[in-house]
């Protein structure tokens, strides 16, 4: 039977979500195909949220993904009011998006497999219809929880992109197509650009040190599809290890 609300549609886009991530390394063609299938399903999942013919509670209903971008702590575990939602949540991983209604959720993130001592508790607030990436961020002795809205929908046959800058001490950043205009100017951490309508294309980006032509990191064969949002993601450090990288995310 063919989804036709927006519960079948995001059920479907997590079970894509699962197939694509067990794929990514035995089999390159599958994870691609299993991945595009859970976009497809996430945006008209999406779209459905936002119709103004859908249902009451389902178009108050809001979406949270987690991305783990602190190197400065191992794997974990996240609650979301008490209630156990990932486990041995790795360094450079992103979760799929999850349903919740909207409201103030309390998030407990744990060492894994040690659920006495939080390394980062927080309230995170949820509004209706939003879609957002809580990222966790900063060295081991000053860890957070950054919050950033997602806007995954793009006009038929478009793209565009956001930077979210997470390497603690690293400059600010312009993100430049390799030997051409700058794209997002002068991102700090913490902070995150907003989105760009882009062409569709496959562009060798490059992370510079925000107003000169010193390259951080160069971001080689960026696939930017049409029909697709995507928010580019520096992590890591710029003066130890692991080194700064770039992780590339849909939505």
């Amino acid at each position: 039977m063919s989804p036709r609300n927006q519960n079948d549609y995001l059920q479907k886009a997590a079970i894509y979500d699962l197939l694509a991530n067990y794929y990514k390394y035995l089999n390159p063609s599958l994870h691609v195909m299993y991945y595009h299938k859970h976009l497809r399903n996430m945006n008209k999942a999406v779209q459905l949220m936002r119709s103004p013919s859908v249902t009451q509670s389902q178009s108050t209903s809001s979406m949270v993904r987690f991305l783990h971008g602190s190197p400065g702590v191992e794997n974990v575990d996240i609650y979301v009011n008490g209630n156990r939602v990932l486990r041995d949540f790795s360094y450079k991983s992103n979760s799929s998006h999850m349903q919740l209604q909207p409201g103030k959720y309390q998030i407990d993130i744990y060492p894994a497999g040690d659920s006495v001592s939080t390394v980062i508790s927080k309230k995170i607030s949820v509004e209706p219809g939003r879609i957002y990436t809580a990222a966790i961020a900063g060295p081991a002795n000053n860890l957070r929880l950054l919050t950033f809205e997602d806007s995954p929908q793009t006009p038929v046959g478009e793209t565009k992109a956001k930077f979210i800058h997470l390497s603690p001490d690293a400059p600010a950043v312009d993100i430049a197509g390799k030997n051409g205009d700058v794209i997002f100017q002068n991102v700090s951490y913490k902070q995150a650009s907003t989105y760009l309508a882009l062409t569709p294309m496959t562009v060798t980006l490059e992370a510079k040190v925000a107003g000169t032509k010193n390259t951080v990191v160069t971001i080689p064969d960026v696939k930017l599809e049409p029909n697709n949002a995507y928010t580019i993601v520096a992590v890591g450090t710029a003066k130890g290890e692991p080194p700064i990288e770039v992780l590339i995310l849909q939505g």
